[in-house]
């Protein structure tokens, strides 16, 4: 079936970027995957295939970009809302995740594998992109106790969006669907072995991501997908899925962790020091509330946790951003030396 502009997420702002003779001669196409080697695309003329090349700048599944009529590549499209996180392992990197994103679906699993702190991190990432987090907490039909679990969560925002599943239940499913409307982009975050291969194979109602067993014993998930993709569902969303992430790290993330963390914000505004570390000092407003049971002690140290580690990969990335640009200067220094010495 030939999909249209707007079946695949285009709206108003995308357009407004465009000039009189992009209108006229460049085709929009939307990255629906991103493997080793190349993207590929979606436009309303069908699939095409792009290869990443070094001269292109860096791109994620969810971008759209603008093609020449032989399919080249001529520009990306300004993003309304980015998801991005340092690298796995030791590289001082920002790794792009998804990109014009509207909703992110947070998947945890209702069992060993139930994290208020990860939901909390996953949260901080939606909250820095202005996207909508929805809680989904999956294989409710194996807790006797769902409800508990959904109080635990909204106690972290009364706000928030939170739904119990089966993800192999197509009719306990179906409660996700206000959020799948035609045109709507949706993301999934989790770790592995909370059911999100699963969930996506039902929400998509065919085999689309390949799932594996989960180990009794230790509870845990193997990883499954290899690659980012984005899928059209039938109610007229788009699907995106992302590996399973063992090390997700937040960057440049402060807003984000301060909006959900807002009731510390909050406190901290009627501590008596400005400077309040809201430990020991007299007239802490946190410990007064923590004291009180207003406030749990655990949100304090998940809070001052993602607020150390945003800092300290915020840094490390503005560090080696530096490294890189004084490098580069020297080279060029070297060259135009060089230069000089050949005329002479």
């Amino acid at each position: 079936m030939q999909q249209t502009l707007a079946n695949l997420g285009w709206r108003p702002v995308f357009q407004q970027q465009l000039n009189l003779d992009e209108l006229e001669a460049c085709t929009p196409a939307r990255i629906m995957a991103q493997h080793r080697s190349e993207y590929v695309l979606q436009s309303e003329h069908g699939e095409l295939h792009l290869p990443i090349l070094h001269s292109m700048p860096p791109l994620t599944v969810g971008d759209w970009v603008l093609l020449d009529a032989h399919h080249q590549f001529v520009r990306e499209l300004e993003r309304f809302s980015l998801f991005s996180r340092k690298a796995a392992g030791q590289k001082s990197e920002l790794q792009l995740i998804a990109a014009n994103v509207d909703t992110l679906f947070i998947v945890t699993s209702l069992n060993q594998n139930f994290n208020l702190n990860r939901i909390e991190r996953y949260l901080a990432l939606a909250h820095e992109a202005q996207v909508e987090p929805l809680v989904v907490l999956s294989k409710a039909d194996l807790c006797a106790h769902a409800e508990d679990y959904v109080q635990q969560v909204q106690k972290l925002d009364r706000r928030l969006w939170v739904e119990t599943v089966n993800g192999l239940d197509a009719s306990s499913v179906e409660k996700l669907k206000p959020w799948c409307q035609t045109g709507q982009t949706i993301a999934l975050l989790g770790s592995s072995g909370v059911g999100k291969s699963t969930l996506v194979n039902t929400l998509l109602g065919k085999a689309a991501q390949t799932t594996q067993s989960i180990s009794a014993e230790q509870d845990k998930g193997r990883h499954t997908t290899t690659a980012r993709s984005l899928h059209a569902m039938s109610m007229g969303a788009l699907l995106l899925d992302t590996p399973g992430m063992r090390e997700l790290q937040l960057s440049a993330c402060e807003t984000g962790v301060e909006t959900t963390f807002s009731e510390i914000s909050e406190l901290a505004q009627h501590c008596r020091f400005v400077d309040c570390q809201h430990e020991n000092e007299p007239g802490c407003a946190i410990q007064r509330a923590i004291q009180a049971g207003e406030l749990e002690a655990r949100r304090l140290t998940s809070y001052r946790k993602l607020l150390r580690e945003q800092a300290h990969n915020a840094a490390t990335i503005a560090e080696k951003h530096a490294i890189n640009q004084r490098f580069g200067r020297m080279i060029k220094a070297i060259q135009n030396e060089n230069r000089k010495q050949k005329k002479g």
